[in-house]
């Protein structure tokens, strides 16, 4: 009895093995693009990580990365809890857009498709360095 269930569950789950392995793989997005993230609010932006004062990463809903790249320095956005988004009227967070940080105003030059940024282990191993 114990054999023929299990015969029948293999036999149950075969065909779903093998319908994914048809399935064609995912293609891996390009890094370094320059990109935008449609409708930025609190929906869109899932998470986002300072890269000390030079730049941003920001992972939209569907969990890609995006990395920002400042004109200047941002001063408080290594130790900020929360950013805004300013748009300029368009609903695009891109290279035009400007982040706000306890008051300060820090447009940035470029907003191109990213990796996740650096774990913490790893970015304190490269401060340390």
């Amino acid at each position: 009895m114990k054999q023929k269930l299990a015969l029948s569950l293999a036999a149950m789950l075969l065909p779903l093995s093998a319908a994914a392995a048809n399935e064609p793989a995912k293609e891996p997005r390009a890094l370094g693009i320059e990109s935008s993230i449609v409708f930025p609010s609190d929906s869109t932006i899932r998470n986002w990580r300072a890269d000390r004062e030079r730049g941003i990463w920001i992972q939209d809903r569907k969990g890609d990365w995006y990395y920002g790249t400042f004109a200047g320095t941002c001063r408080d956005v290594d130790f900020a809890q929360a950013i805004g988004v300013d748009t300029r009227g368009v609903s695009r967070l891109d290279r035009f857009a400007t982040i706000l940080v306890r008051g300060e105003r820090c447009p940035l030059t470029s907003f191109v498709s990213s990796d996740a940024p650096p774990s913490k282990k790893a970015d304190k191993a490269a401060k340390q360095n």
